[in-house]
């Protein structure tokens, strides 16, 4: 498969490929080569002589597997984020099952294998976007917030890039968690106790063993019969006996701060 590139300025970004599978490393670095945006590919077996390149060779992106023997692709980018420049990165792996935790990483973006020359070229594509945002902050619409990551999920074989914030409630499928947006819902492989941690530091509250809201989005807390629900985006979602008192002092102390009381 092709990707139709779109007019870019000449050769610029240096990228490193890891990956300990030799057919897997030799596939991603053909597709890297081939996009026009890219002027440099440097390769790696694992994570050991991936840092070895990095230390001798200026790298702007790396393209990560993640299951890897020894320091695994996850550990590698938690190095990389340390450093003074860290290189941006991207994971391609044939796995989902960790794409939350990369996220809260940072990372520019998460490809799922058999690895496309498309999907590789947006890839680039969001690494030459971050620049441009890097040396040029005040450009409109462009700047992607620390505060809100994004999250990978799967929309009809493609992976979208989803901003935390147009989560407006989750809802708990097992092991999995479906994401409620205005506009759909997507399911990850995330337990909700696990978002319900991360998240709650940008306003995730726990109102029921299975449901997690985005506490500024509540318009609405009342008393049924069946006890009390709150309302997010036009739903009724229930709020447990354990959570009632918790998100009742919550919602409080948000108004006073909103009246600047």
């Amino acid at each position: 498969m092709t990707a139709d590139y779109p007019r870019v300025a000449p050769a610029q970004l240096r990228v490193l490929a890891a990956d300990d599978e030799p057919p897997a490393l030799d596939e991603l670095a053909f597709l890297l080569r081939a996009d026009p945006r890219v002027a440099k590919v440097s390769t790696a077996g694992d994570a050991t002589e991936a840092l070895r390149v990095l230390r001798d060779t200026d790298v702007d992106v790396v393209f990560l597997d993640i299951r890897m023997p020894g320091l695994d692709g996850m550990e590698l980018a938690r190095v990389l984020g340390r450093f003074a420049k860290p290189p941006a990165v991207v994971f391609v792996t044939a796995y989902d099952d960790r794409a939350a935790e990369a996220f809260d990483l940072g990372v520019t973006d998460y490809v799922r294998k058999p690895v496309q020359a498309d999907r590789i070229a947006e890839s680039l594509r969001r690494v030459l976007a971050g620049r441009l945002v890097a040396a040029h902050p005040a450009v409109a619409g462009q700047r992607e917030r620390a505060d809100d990551p994004t999250i990978p999920v799967e929309l009809a074989g493609t992976t979208r890039m989803l901003p935390r914030s147009a989560v407006c409630w989750v809802e708990a499928q097992g092991d999995y968690a479906r994401l409620h947006t205005a506009d759909g819902s997507h399911l990850v492989r995330v337990p909700l106790a696990t978002l319900a941690e991360r998240w709650a530091d940008a306003g995730f509250v726990r109102v029921h063993r299975s449901y997690l809201v985005q506490l500024k989005l509540i318009t609405e807390l009342r008393l049924t019969g069946g006890g009390y629900v709150v309302v997010v985006s036009g739903r009724e979602l229930p709020v447990s006996r354990r959570h009632t008192r918790e998100l009742k002092d919550r919602l409080v102390r948000a108004a006073k701060h909103n009246w600047g009381g």
